[in-house]
């Protein structure tokens, strides 16, 4: 019998078991007899003695220079390409996508760590022209502090990334607390940072439940912003906890992503990225294409099909190459999709296909569910209005353009949106009238690329955004500087 590793918290340079000596096991949600591994359960003093360690590396990590800085983020995505499928085999292991979709999460990482070592050599600010003379006029980025990570178990590679690369090229440093059900990963990933050269308490990780560990890395005192990736209703607790204490806040939330199907779209091309969309890891990204709204007209071919298309969907293990969508994560989130598949049934929505958890013979140890599809769903009911996080899609019959942007902007998020179309005409519209932060043409609600601004509208963020350079507005302040050469009182304005 195997015994599951353990591991520890990383806190000032040293790998360190909690302070309580407590624990949780970590295991597989294809597999739910196998542990993946024994992580540290952290509370408050933890999470302290991060905070602590990170808050006293700051003033010398602030000063080394961003080149210098950005040398060892491209070690780190060397490091990370070299043990790619070592790590992509953990998270599917941990997470349950298919091993083809963990590869493109441990990618995201090592794009992302190549393009934020980048920006260690431009970090741009801006010069200008003064308005009076013998004065230089420029602008310059400052790091934050400390910054707390929160992150969640859909992306465990790809969305740490996001956050702590920009962070530490930026001048900060940083205490992270992956979600519970996947630390490995994101273990891993710190692991592979702290090999390629980050000074003692520039980087710490602790494991641990988000009632324990993760109010306490809000309420830290060192904390100056936090960064947070998950559902609203906690994306609204730590907006209400940073706003006590005037922490800066970045939140990326929900989504209730749509595709626009039009009368002139290739459906067979609607269809493949409808599919995509809605069942590529299991429904579980915060940008999965929940809902389809497709014009009367192609409506009854549309959905012929997208179910015959479902229904071929190989479900499974994600090691076996041959499976297309894997399990949920957890009980939690099967209980969730099955109460949802009932509140569809309720309203009067069509179920075409799937709808239920599978549970007999290989499924048993695992928490899948089938690929479902919903017809004849109205804009208003729930389940075209509130996030599944399963493999669930409502499709909404539309008259045409104007109708189903309605029906897209008409939901409480405003993530991601596609349309389908021939008419250059009708894709430049919908670009311009779909409130989303992202927006795809010919293509599914899923599949962004690090070098432009990652989020959302509404209910989906605050504001600020991930990947691109845009990044690192959320992770650094300006500051304005002007040098007066003059020798003499120069009084801006007033002697303009």
């Amino acid at each position: 019998m195997n015994v599951p590793k353990t591991y520890k918290n990383y806190v000032n340079g040293e790998w360190v078991e909690s302070r309580s000596g407590r624990v949780f096991e970590n295991r597989n949600p294809a597999a739910k007899n196998e542990v993946v591994g024994i992580f540290q359960q952290s509370d408050a003093q933890d999470v302290a003695l991060a905070a602590e360690a990170a808050a006293e590396a700051f003033p010398k990590w602030r000063l080394v220079p961003a080149p210098r800085r950005a040398e060892i983020l491209y070690r780190a995505a060397q490091a990370l390409q070299e043990r790619k499928e070592a790590l992509a085999r953990d998270m599917t292991r941990e997470m349950g996508k298919v091993l083809l979709e963990a590869r493109g999460d441990v990618q995201e990482g090592i794009d992302m760590a190549y393009y934020m070592a980048g920006e260690g050599r431009r970090l741009y600010g801006q010069t200008t022209p003064a308005e009076l003379p013998d004065k230089f006029a420029m602008s310059v980025r400052m790091p934050l502090g400390v910054c707390a990570l929160i992150t969640p178990w859909n992306f465990p590679v790809a969305i740490p990334s996001w956050k702590i690369l920009p962070a530490l090229v930026c001048g900060n440093t940083v205490v992270i607390k992956p979600a519970e059900d996947t630390p490995l990963s994101c273990h891993h990933f710190v692991k592979i940072l702290a090999e390629a050269g980050l000074p003692r308490g520039v980087i710490n990780l602790v494991t641990g439940f988000g009632e324990e560990a993760g109010e306490a890395l809000l309420a830290q005192p060192a904390v100056r912003m936090v960064s947070f990736t998950g559902s609203t209703a906690v994306g609204r607790r730590v907006s209400e906890v940073c706003a006590a204490s005037f922490k800066r806040s970045h939140l990326e939330m929900g989504g209730k992503n749509i595709i626009l199907v039009m009368e002139d779209a290739d459906l067979d091309l609607a269809v493949d990225g409808t599919v995509w969309g809605a069942f590529g890891t299991t429904g579980q990204r915060c940008t999965a294409a929940s809902r389809v709204a497709v014009h009367k007209k192609v409506y009854r071919e549309f959905l012929e099909r997208l179910v015959d298309r479902a229904q071929a969907l190989r479900v499974g293990n994600g090691l076996d190459p041959a499976v297309q969508v894997g399990p949920l994560i957890n009980q939690d989130q099967l209980g969730t999709v099955q109460e949802y598949v009932q509140v569809g049934l309720n309203e009067g929505a069509r179920l075409l296909c799937g709808g239920h958890p599978l549970q007999e013979g290989d499924y048993a140890s695992g928490f899948f569910f089938e690929p479902t599809v919903f017809a004849d769903v109205a804009p208003q009911m729930r389940i075209a209005q509130e996030e599944i996080f399963g493999p669930v899609v409502s499709v909404i019959p539309c008259d045409g353009l104007e109708s189903a942007i309605e029906i897209g902007n008409g939901v409480p998020y405003g993530l991601s949106s596609a349309i389908y179309t021939q008419d250059v005409n009708k894709a430049f519209v919908a670009m311009r009238d779909m409130y989303t932060g992202i927006f795809y043409v010919n293509s599914s609600t899923i599949g962004a690329e690090i070098h432009l601004p990652f989020g959302g509208t509404n209910r989906t963020g605050n504001g600020h955004r991930e990947a691109g350079v845009a990044t690192l507005d959320t992770f650094s302040e300006w500051k304005s500087i002007y040098v007066d050469f003059s020798g003499k009182l120069q009084r801006a304005q007033i002697d303009n």
